[in-house]
């Protein structure tokens, strides 16, 4: 792998195509029994073309958070049919790009989102297809910054307001409404956190049947989390046990269809980031590998602590040390990992890190007045 990559300025980021697809057709071997189910992907997790290529001839609708997304979705050829989009500050230019291309959804956050989106496509002649996003209160096992589904954070309606915020949209002269939206949280592994929220529907529904209203569609979001210790042995996620926690507890009705929101966990282990090391500094107590890629090229680490694996693919040293392995960027924070364990490290030796399909190239930035660095394919290089 180094042999290739020696000639390449770093950093870059590196695709593997091969294991995307293979991902992308797990996905289809668990839910093309199910006619009922819908995958859009999660555009926040990444962008680049050539991903986007891969997911939109898989078959997949898109999930956007904004209007550049409902834009870079639709120029990647997308459906508009099947794009939904969700996000609780939805701007009047971005609600009409929505309302104007006929997109699938519009998943509702707000009472005020609601009427804003009714009196738009009033004066846009249009009718605007709608769920609504409802806050479960579930505490989702993960990181704090990445929970979405428990009481008084930004995200959706209160349990105990939905029916009553059902019962106005069904009032609105341009609003269509649809269903349920969910969505508890990213990265979560623990499938009881699915069943609790496949408990909180069923629940709803029940009391939704009790007055007569009726939902299309179910969408639970996404969230499905990857394994960043050992990606390399757990390259593709366990689809089987998550769309068979939906399967086995969630009482889905014959006219309902069940959509789901994947992000993370389709393109998360296809991405690497390759740096070099420019110096290996000696501290008082321990040691740095300096590298050339810094917070700009992936923020996660000094965003929540998000822990990727590293490994040295070129040393050949049969001696090992710990290092913190940190970037170039004016910022305490800027750091990779703390006392990564590798083969004795030397200025030059390419650095992987590893699982940044999700959230890696798609979050970087200038700071610092850094370019961004280049990106590349399993069939470019």
């Amino acid at each position: 792998m180094y042999k290739d990559f020696r000639n390449i300025e770093t950093p870059f980021y590196f695709y593997d195509t091969a294991l995307l697809q293979a991902t992308l057709d797990a996905i289809h071997s668990e839910i093309d029994a199910y006619p009922q189910f819908r995958v859009h992907y999660a555009l926040k997790a990444n962008v680049n073309p050539e991903i986007l290529r891969l997911i939109r001839n898989a078959g997949f609708g898109a999930d956007c958070v904004s209007g550049g997304e409902i834009q870079t979705a639709i120029e990647a050829g997308f459906p508009a049919s099947s794009i939904v989009y969700a996000g609780v500050g939805k701007s009047d230019k971005e609600i009409i790009l929505g309302l104007r291309n006929d997109i699938f959804c519009f998943n509702v956050e707000s009472i005020p989102e609601l009427e804003v989106i009714n009196e738009l496509a009033m004066r846009e002649n249009k009718i605007a297809s709608i769920c609504l996003r409802v806050n479960p209160d579930i505490k989702a096992h993960t990181h704090t910054h990445i929970r979405t589904g428990v009481a008084e954070n930004k995200f959706g309606i209160a349990f105990d307001e939905i029916m009553y915020v059902i019962k106005l949209a069904n009032t609105m002269s341009n609003i269509t409404f649809k269903g349920l939206h969910f969505h508890i949280g990213s990265q979560i592994t623990e499938m009881d956190d699915f069943i609790s929220l496949c408990m909180c529907i069923n629940r709803l529904l029940e009391m939704m049947e009790v007055e007569g209203i009726k939902a299309e569609i179910i969408n639970v979001g996404g969230g499905l989390g990857v394994d960043y210790d050992t990606p390399q042995m757990h390259a593709i996620p366990d689809f089987h046990a998550y769309f068979q926690t939906y399967i086995n507890n969630l009482q889905l009705r014959p006219w309902q269809t069940l959509h789901f929101e994947l992000g993370r966990s389709v393109v998360a282990q296809c991405g690497t980031l390759f740096t070099r090391v420019l110096y290996v500094k000696k501290g008082v107590q321990k040691q740095f590998a300096i590298v050339d890629a810094g917070m700009t090229d992936l923020i996660r680490p000094a965003l929540y602590h998000a822990h990727h694996k590293i490994e040295n693919i070129s040393s050949t040293a049969k001696t090992y040390e710990y290092y913190d392995v940190v970037g170039p960027i004016c910022e305490s924070t800027d750091v990779f990992d703390k006392q990564v364990g590798m083969p004795t490290t030397k200025r030059g030796d390419m650095l992987a890190i590893h699982s940044i399909g999700a959230y890696g190239e798609v979050m970087a930035s200038h700071y610092n007045c850094r370019a961004l660095p280049k990106a590349y394919t399993d069939k470019e290089i």
